[in-house]
């Protein structure tokens, strides 16, 4: 499986026959500006909520790729309003596709949509794909409820935010990596604006004093998970 970063929350998830995007906005992210999104390709795009660092391209990127759109139902109204019709609607419990399954998961967050329009529960997913388990927390403060992944899941990676100020800092997600049990992490939602601004010298010594691993791959760089 492969791992394409394209800035904020938005990554590819990449298996042999599959290809997986989550929360896409790239073209207003000026640390985004070499990505191409006309090249982007996906099978599925998959929504943690609907703000605008979070669905930025989602419209766009669901007509060109004619990817499904997976997101809570107040997401998937709006979407289907701007004439996306491939969607699918679910809310926290999980569902099994042909490429496996999705589990959506809680999140600590607020959730409008760009219109001001209510956008229903913030959200993460955990997929089970590929002979793995990775879970995306989307935009979420550290919340006990993620200890309940410990008990679900064996994760092999999870992606975190890790900016602070409205996720989970460093620190918070360091516990969060124990509560759910998973030594490897990719961080997510940091840097894109002052206020989330990290040095990552010290977030990947914050992971290793813990005995775990933080990845922080460059805008535009894919690794094989």
């Amino acid at each position: 499986m492969k791992y394409t970063y394209y800035g904020q929350s938005c990554f590819l998830l990449e298996t042999d026959s599959k290809k997986f995007l989550f929360d896409p906005f790239i073209s207003s992210n000026p640390l985004a500006s070499k990505i191409d999104i006309t090249k982007i390709e996906a099978d599925y795009i998959l929504v943690s909520h609907g703000h605008g660092d979070h669905v930025g391209d989602l419209i766009a990127l669901a007509k060109q790729t004619k990817a499904q759109v997976i997101a809570i139902p107040e997401v998937i109204g709006w979407v289907m309003k701007q004439g996306i019709e491939n969607v699918h609607p679910m809310n926290f419990g999980k569902h099994t596709f042909d490429f496996g399954t999705v589990r959506m998961v809680w999140a600590t967050h607020s959730a409008g949509l760009p219109d001001g329009s209510y956008g229903g529960n913030p959200a993460g997913f955990v997929l089970e794909l590929d002979h793995k388990q990775i879970y995306f927390a989307g935009d979420t403060g550290l919340t006990i409820e993620m200890k309940l992944l410990a008990d679900l899941y064996k994760l092999d990676y999870a992606i975190l935010p890790i900016g602070g100020n409205y996720t989970m800092d460093v620190d918070d997600a360091v516990i969060a990596a124990n509560y759910i049990d998973c030594s490897k992490i990719i961080g997510v939602h940091y840097d894109t604006f002052p206020v989330i601004e990290i040095d990552s010298k010290v977030a990947v010594e914050s992971f290793k004093r813990a005995q775990k691993l933080l990845l922080l791959p460059a805008i535009g760089e894919t690794i094989d998970l």
